[in-house]
């Protein structure tokens, strides 16, 4: 996947996963795409880690992996809300 393909996943996941989590508000579109692509790797060596597929085939622009980077974006988000809260 390209830069731009990451760019443009991350901004996704990233989006989605702030309205998700109730964060809209507080994050602008850098931020997102900021999330969504953290995401994508947390949500990725999570995966791997759990027996997921292990091959290129979550590099690819799809739906699969964009519900790894979505999961991994909510993931972060809520991990992020419990640090804040103490």
């Amino acid at each position: 996947m390209g830069l731009l393909s990451w760019i443009i996943l991350g901004g996704l996941a990233g989006w989605l996963a702030s309205k998700v989590t109730g964060k809209d508000e507080s994050m602008g579109i850098i931020a997102n795409v900021i999330v969504g692509v953290v995401g994508a790797f947390l949500g990725g060596w999570l995966w791997q880690m759990l027996g997921g597929e292990t091959d290129a085939s979550l590099a690819e622009f799809d739906l699969a992996s964009f519900l790894v980077a979505f999961g991994g974006a909510v993931l972060l988000l809520w991990v992020v809300k419990m640090f804040k809260r103490t």
